[in-house]
């Protein structure tokens, strides 16, 4: 059945089906939420797999570029080593990570099943809209942190192809920063002029578009910041940008930490209004949620290239623990920032990363993050956070240590 492009979905009887250029599943409003999240694992797995046979496959033009680096060392390199090069390795090191990112509790979040499911009236709608725009606001600019983290002087293991390796680093996460930011790679010759570049398309753009169906006023759209939504700012910030952390662990946390698990909630996020948009009769388009949308396509692959980039910069079971370890503390920021914004939104208290039985494997094993998110709330922006004093004088932190 052929959709309209302005519609989010249409009638088999009365069985809503997801327009095939609003999300890849059809059948999403079908699905629990445990069935979304099993989807996206599995997709993001295809596609991974697909990836490393790429990669694999000779002639390929992803199996000459990492060839042509190999190529130039000898054979006791250690570039020789890395997972791209051993049989399966790679593929391994994605299913193991892959795993456990995606098992965290955080893509189950109360607040995200709770909104897929319809349990959310307009009011908190917008109240929601409101508070998730401030991360929205500055997620990506962790992104472009991190690719600071990787230049000529960055202490790497591959002596005369260290910078090449950062270059690649630098690319993949260039390209995220493009996509976020609306400017994209082009072609000298149909370079943007001046007026394009500052009004392009960022994905700050899309998210005010959302506002616009939900006749939220531009005045009311930029507001302070809940203490969850700041800590989990300044927690992504401090991970990707802070010297405590290893280039290692900047880059796994704008990657594996942030893009794994975008796809998933978000399509939470996007089948809960297509719900509330046909309850209500609310005149939302694909335009209007134009912002998930895309989100829940490109992140796959973002995803993907990040994994990619990132296997270049593991050698060994410890580098596993480092980037299981970073995305352990952007998941804990992440499952406190949803917790308040529960609270904020329904006015309900919400469970919290303390109050459930985490596993062992989920507890940050340092406490390097917490003396820095402490420091951190002293340093922010008078009056940019809600029941400001209370929180730069709260010590406690949103994480669960070992």
């Amino acid at each position: 059945m052929k959709s309209d492009e302005n519609e989010l979905a249409t009638f088999d009887g009365d069985r809503p089906v997801v327009a095939e250029t609003v999300h890849p599943l059809p059948n999403l409003l079908d699905l629990g939420a445990e069935g979304v999240l099993e989807s996206m694992r599995r997709s993001q797995k295809n596609d991974f797999t697909a990836m490393v046979a790429e990669v694999e496959e000779p002639g390929s033009p992803l199996h000459a570029l990492f060839a042509d680096l190999r190529n130039r060392v000898p054979a006791d390199h250690p570039f020789q080593r890395i997972a791209l090069f051993r049989k399966g390795a790679l593929q391994e090191m994605f299913v193991d990570l892959h795993d456990h990112v995606m098992s965290h509790p955080v893509w189950l979040h109360p607040f995200f099943v709770r909104v897929f499911e319809g349990r959310i009236d307009l009011a908190q709608v917008a109240a929601f809209a409101i508070q998730y725009f401030n991360q929205i606001k500055n997620t990506r600019q962790c992104v472009a942190m991190a690719i600071g983290r990787f230049h000529g002087l960055t202490p790497l293991p591959y002596d005369v192809l260290n910078e090449r390796v950062s270059e690649i680093t630098q690319v993949a996460l260039a390209q995220l920063v493009a996509d976020e930011y609306g400017v994209g790679s082009r072609a000298v010759e149909d370079y943007p002029d001046l007026r394009h570049l500052l009004l392009s398309k960022t994905h700050i753009a899309m998210y005010r578009q959302l506002f616009e169906g939900l006749g939220i006023p531009p005045d009311e759209q930029d507001a302070a910041m809940l203490p969850g939504v700041a800590d989990n700012v300044l927690t992504q910030r401090l991970v990707a940008s802070h010297p405590a952390f290893s280039p290692l662990e900047s880059l796994s946390s704008v990657g594996l930490g942030m893009e794994w698990g975008v796809p998933e909630f978000f399509s939470l996020i996007l089948g809960g209004l297509i719900r509330v948009a046909l309850r209500e009769k609310l005149p939302l388009t694909p335009r209007h949620l134009e912002v998930f949308i895309a989100h829940v396509r490109y992140d796959v692959l973002h995803a993907v290239s990040v994994m990619l980039v990132t296997s270049l910069h593991m050698r060994g079971p410890e580098d596993i623990a480092v980037v299981k370890g970073s995305c352990n503390t952007l998941m804990a920021g992440r499952f406190a920032m949803m917790t308040d914004l529960y609270r904020h939104v329904f006015g309900e208290r919400c469970v919290a990363l303390a109050d459930i039985d985490l596993e062992r494997r989920y507890r940050l094993r340092d406490s390097r993050i917490q003396s820095l998110l402490l420091s951190a709330r002293e340093s922010a922006a008078p009056g940019r956070v809600l029941d400001e004093q209370a929180w730069r004088a709260n010590r406690s932190v949103p994480y669960i240590f070992a």
